[in-house]
């Protein structure tokens, strides 16, 4: 069997390694305030990391097997090509599927994991439907327009936010190609409830979500922290489902102090 390769990356500072997984169906670029501020003034207090998935952003289109577990395989590869033994992980939405994944099947290599505005519970028929919809949808158009007109930059975001940013997210909306909408939609419909591996931990954690996030709401966000041992919430005020990019100074503020407690754990 052919080991899974590493996808391409943006990198900034060093010191704790903290790799961050982007939502559906953006790419790593959602990252750049994180990029920019987690590692801190001097630049040493994180190594952040932000690999493109499924063939968002710079990772190639190819004929590799795309499921949730094969994206955080793909991770793990990523850790052995930076040599680094363990990391902090975080993903929001999809990205956070991939870290529930990745929490499955390599939890030897997690120091700590964020995990915002995502879920750990499975999606409802309607759910799975619906994203079969749009996944047909996209391959026969041969195009993501339908993400646009269905508002989905909209329904990623609060309700009155920026007029920009929501210019922004439909931009990196309009650069997904059809066939990765396609496989990360599949992908995420067949994911199995995460709570039992979440509980299996011994990393510390935090757990993120935008008070208004409708499409990961608060009650699941209590969830994924009562299940681990060791977390704390944050709930974002008057942001909604991208809280990262609504608020990234409370973000990366909540992002900090768990790699302050990542360095008490002695990582």
């Amino acid at each position: 069997m052919t080991s899974p390769s590493a996808p391409a990356v943006r990198e900034n500072g060093t010191g704790t390694p903290l790799v961050l997984l982007h939502a559906f169906p953006l790419s790593a670029r959602m990252w750049e305030a994180q990029l920019e501020r987690v590692p801190g003034p001097a630049g040493d207090d994180a190594r952040v990391v932000a690999p493109d998935q499924f063939g968002f952003g710079a990772d190639p289109l190819d004929d590799r097997p795309h499921s949730l577990d094969d994206a955080a395989d793909r991770i793990a590869a990523l850790l052995d090509r930076l040599g680094l033994e363990r990391a902090v992980l975080g993903g929001l939405s999809m990205g956070g599927y991939v870290v529930m994944a990745f929490a499955r099947r390599h939890p030897e290599r997690l120091a700590g994991l964020v995990l915002a505005d995502t879920r750990a519970t499975v999606d409802t028929e309607a759910g799975r439907n619906n994203r079969e919809r749009i996944a047909t949808a996209v391959l026969a158009a041969g195009s993501v327009d339908l993400l646009i007109e269905e508002g989905t930059a909209e329904n990623l975001l609060a309700p009155g936010a920026d007029p920009e940013l929501v210019d922004a997210v439909r931009r990196m909306i309009a650069e997904a190609d059809p066939v990765a909408v396609a496989r990360a939609q599949r992908a995420m419909a067949a994911r199995p409830d995460s709570l039992d591996d979440l509980a299996a931990l011994e990393v510390p954690a935090a757990v993120i979500v935008g008070e208004l996030d409708t499409i990961t709401p608060l009650a699941e966000a209590r969830m994924m922290a009562e299940a681990l041992g060791d977390a704390e919430l944050t709930v974002i005020p008057a942001v909604g489902h991208l809280s990262s990019l609504e608020a990234p100074e409370t973000f990366n503020a909540a992002v900090r102090a768990l790699l302050k407690r990542v360095k008490q754990y002695g990582v």
